[in-house]
């Protein structure tokens, strides 16, 4: 099969041929028809997320099974498959009660601790694979729905570990990038009013198409001045960071209202200061959100199927123009998200 090797850290994808994937007891394999591109990944690309090499990336991934392993039960060949990014045990506490992100026994990410879907064929634990729901026509949408696993999942918990309710003010905090443009289309789904705050200032028509009512110029603008302006001194409901510097999780804070909530979705991971007193007063809660459940990405494949939503990709590459596509990603270049055409 065709495959996009990454053999060292920061250095070009190395088109090749290797041996087709073969699945063991317990595994699958799928032929892949897209992979979403995004900044994670583009973090092992450029040498911020170890793994070991040679690795091929990748897990957004649209495919259909084309050959299942011994003891394999829930999937057929030629079932619309996605994949799930995280590696879990099935049987620990966590993730016997559906928060397989805390898995006491995690074993990693796909496309790094093992090979992803940059590539035509795909193996993975039979249970990584996720069956598309009736309604996404998955081979005319091959790049949008193998998105949807990220970046409408990944809000779609976001709305619920930060219990945003009708009529609240929700600030996203990076809000042009590939997340934070579905962040604000999914708080506008949750029927709240939103606010993009960003740096890019060519992104934010973007994101008031995407669904934001207000947008905050960050470059020219400091943003917690500016949300206090825009919410007549009370503060917005739930701040949520897709950046996570200490700059913006602390402007985050400062912008916080009564009962206000800030959710942190890792980003940079750097410290920050909370004044406690403010903490108190004002109850203000700090919640860290990572990745998404299984359940959570089936719902938001549903959603999408329903029609209530639809991601956003503005550039489609394949496997020859990957490293154009990854150039734009790691300079910001990209609204929405990005994915390349495999199979």
């Amino acid at each position: 099969m065709k495959a996009l090797v990454l053999r060292s850290a920061n250095a070009p994808f190395s088109l090749e041929t290797v041996p087709d994937p073969m699945p063991g007891p317990g595994e699958a394999v799928v032929r892949v028809l897209a992979c979403g591109s995004g900044l994670t990944i583009q973090h092992v690309k450029a040498g911020r997320a170890p793994v070991e090499f040679p690795r091929i990336i990748g897990h957004e991934i649209t495919g259909e099974v084309v050959a299942l392993g011994s003891g394999v039960s829930g999937l057929a060949e030629g079932d619309a498959v996605t994949a799930y990014f995280y590696l879990t045990c099935g049987h620990c506490k966590w993730c016997r009660i559906d928060r397989e992100t805390l898995c006491e026994n995690f074993g990693g990410f796909v496309g790094r601790e093992v090979d992803g879907g940059y590539a035509e064929y795909m193996k993975l634990p039979a249970e990584n694979f996720i069956k598309l729901p009736a309604g996404l026509d998955h081979r005319k949408y091959p790049a949008e729905i193998g998105v949807i696993t990220d970046a409408v999942a990944t809000p779609l918990k976001v709305i619920r570990r930060a219990r945003v309710a009708a009529g609240e003010t929700v600030a996203v905090f990076g809000a042009g990038g590939g997340l934070g443009i579905h962040m604000l289309m999914m708080a506008r789904w949750a029927h709240a009013r939103v606010i993009a705050v960003d740096t890019a200032s060519n992104k934010l028509g973007a994101c008031r198409d995407a669904g934001a009512d207000e947008v905050v110029d960050a470059s020219r603008d400091d943003p917690a001045e500016a949300l206090m302006e825009l919410t007549g001194g009370a503060g917005v409901d739930v701040a949520i960071d897709f950046v996570s510097s200490r700059q913006t999780l602390e402007s985050g804070v400062a912008s916080l209202g009564r009962g206000g909530r800030l959710v942190t979705l890792g980003g940079s991971g750097q410290e920050f200061t909370a004044p406690a007193r403010d903490m108190l007063n004002k109850e203000l809660e700090l919640i860290g959100s990572r990745y998404a459940t299984k359940q959570e990405v089936i719902e938001a494949l549903e959603l999408v199927a329903r029609g209530e939503i639809w991601p956003l990709v503005t550039e489609i590459g394949t496997l020859e123009t990957a490293e154009s596509v990854h150039d734009k990603i790691e300079n910001g270049l990209v609204t929405g998200r990005a994915a390349l055409l495999v199979g």
